[in-house]
This record gives structure tokens, C-alpha cells and sequence, in this order.
């Protein structure tokens, strides 16, 4: 027996927020503001944005450790946030995700045209996310109402470890029963998204514009000069650098061609990360 790569792409491990559904990814970001405030302690939008792509257990420990915030809540409380500390925010912060992601469900311009194409392509919709199950089925269901039904579906506490590991990524290849984790592609908006991917040893596409690094809304984001479009994107392959994504892409509207680039190339007999 001998390895041999595969020839095209078999499936497609789609991010949820900022990559198919809520343009800017202001779901999250808005309650972490929300959660923090109910214990008098400020958070920006900007700050709430920082860790985002991780599990939301981890991403308000990512926001307790940060100097700044962690002197907030020390003023506010006389001592560092603890574990316990982050789990109290946590239990604050779920059920107001849970009666507020609706507000930002809407699918995001070009997505159900680019799964689409995937689909013709032969690819297997595999989906990866930030959000815990209790959220995710909520999400996943108003998804499905505007037409969008992957095949497998992991939400962060399904699993013991997450982001930027490649446990969630590689749950969605057993369940696909896909046989080469090269023959697939990882679509996120978000540096450990992309990590999660590399580390799967996948394909991986960052999304620029219609998640957290914008941060803009639709009509925001297509008010922008076209000069304005083009410092964006300096400064967005600039963050998404240090994790070495295959592509860049604006929104999930341009992932098709990315899709036939790929397949060209591992026809060539090219792999992940082969620049």
C-alpha cells in the first residue's frame, strides 16, 4: 500500500457566524457586552471581539485575562476574576444569546448560491462553531427555515476541547466519513477558526469582510468606497497572516471559484498548505 493524495475535495467545514449567517457577527458580540455589563463591568465591542472564534467559556476567560479588563474587575470586586468568576458570566451570558441570537440569524449574502455550487461540486457541508449546543440548535433551525441545511452540524460543548484545536473539524470527517482529511476545505472568519483547520490538515479560506475583523453590517459594508474596500483588506491579510490561510476570500459569495482553484490544484497533486 501507498499514500496517495486525493484528487479533488470531498467536503466543506463551514464556520457559522460571520461566514454563513450573521453578516459582522454581532450575535455574540453584543451579549459578551450585555453579560459583562450585569456585573457593572464595561466591555467594548472592539474588546468583546478579541478572542472570537473560540468557545464562549474560553473566549470570557480569553477577555478575564486581558490586563485591562482584569484591573476593571478588580476595582469593581477587590480581586482577579476567577474560574468561577468566568463560569458566573458564562451562566449570564447563555440565556441571553439564547433569547437574542434570532435578531442576527440572517443568512449572509451569496451563501446559499456558494453551498450550492459546493453541493454541485460533490462536496459534503460539514459546519463548526463557536456557539454552545443550546445556542446551535436555535441557529441551526433558523438556518434551516431560510434554506440553509448542512449535513452535520458541531457545536463547541460537543466536544472535550475546541478551537483552535482540530477536534471539531475532525468530528465532521468521521461523521461524513470522509476519507482524507486533505480533501477538505475549512471556511471561517476568525484566526482560531483557520487554526482549527490547519491543524486538521485542511484546505483553509479566511472570510475578510462579513465577520469579526469588519465588524460592519451589510449596508455598512456596502457603503464602502472602493478605496475604503482596499485599505480593509490590507489590514485584514495582515491579521490573518500569522495563521497562513490558503486563501483569502471577501465573503462566502467568493468561496466557488476558491473551490475550483483547489480542485485544480489537488488534481496537480497538491496538498494543504503547499504555497
Amino acid at each position: 500500500m501507498h499514500y496517495q493524495a486525493p484528487a479533488q475535495l470531498q467536503a466543506a467545514i463551514l464556520d457559522w457566524a460571520g461566514t454563513v449567517v450573521d453578516f459582522g457577527s454581532f450575535a455574540p458580540t453584543r451579549i459578551f457586552v450585555e453579560a459583562f455589563a450585569t456585573f457593572d463591568i464595561e466591555l467594548s465591542l472592539d474588546e468583546a471581539r478579541g478572542p472570537m472564534g473560540m468557545g464562549k467559556w474560553d473566549h470570557i476567560r480569553s477577555l478575564c485575562d486581558q490586563p485591562q479588563i482584569a484591573a476593571r474587575f478588580e476595582q469593581r470586586f477587590a480581586r482577579p476574576p476567577s474560574d468561577a468568576d468566568v463560569t458566573a458570566i458564562y451562566e449570564r451570558f447563555m440565556p441571553l444569546q439564547i433569547a437574542n441570537v434570532g435578531k442576527h440569524s440572517a443568512l449572509i449574502p451569496g451563501a446559499l448560491p456558494a453551498i450550492a455550487h459546493m453541493r454541485q461540486a460533490g462536496l459534503k457541508i460539514g459546519t463548526t462553531s463557536g456557539y454552545p449546543r443550546q445556542v446551535m440548535d436555535h441557529v441551526v433551525a433558523l438556518a434551516a427555515v431560510a434554506g440553509y441545511q448542512p449535513d452535520h452540524v458541531v457545536a463547541a460543548d460537543d466536544l472535550p476541547t475546541g478551537r483552535p484545536g482540530p477536534a471539531q473539524a475532525l468530528a465532521n470527517v468521521i461523521a461524513l466519513t470522509i476519507g482524507d482529511v486533505a480533501a477538505c476545505v475549512k471556511v471561517d472568519d476568525t484566526l482560531p477558526g483557520i487554526l482549527e483547520g490547519r491543524s486538521a490538515g485542511m484546505w483553509t479560506v479566511g472570510l475578510r469582510f462579513s465577520g469579526n475583523f469588519l465588524g460592519l453590517d451589510h449596508p455598512a459594508f456596502q457603503a464602502l468606497t472602493p478605496s475604503e474596500l482596499d485599505r480593509h483588506r490590507l489590514r485584514i491579510d495582515g491579521l490573518f497572516a500569522p495563521v497562513r490561510p490558503d486563501y483569502l476570500a471577501d465573503t462566502i459569495a467568493d468561496l466557488p471559484a476558491i473551490i475550483d482553484r483547489i480542485n485544480a490544484r489537488m488534481a496537480r497533486g497538491e496538498t494543504p498548505g503547499s504555497h
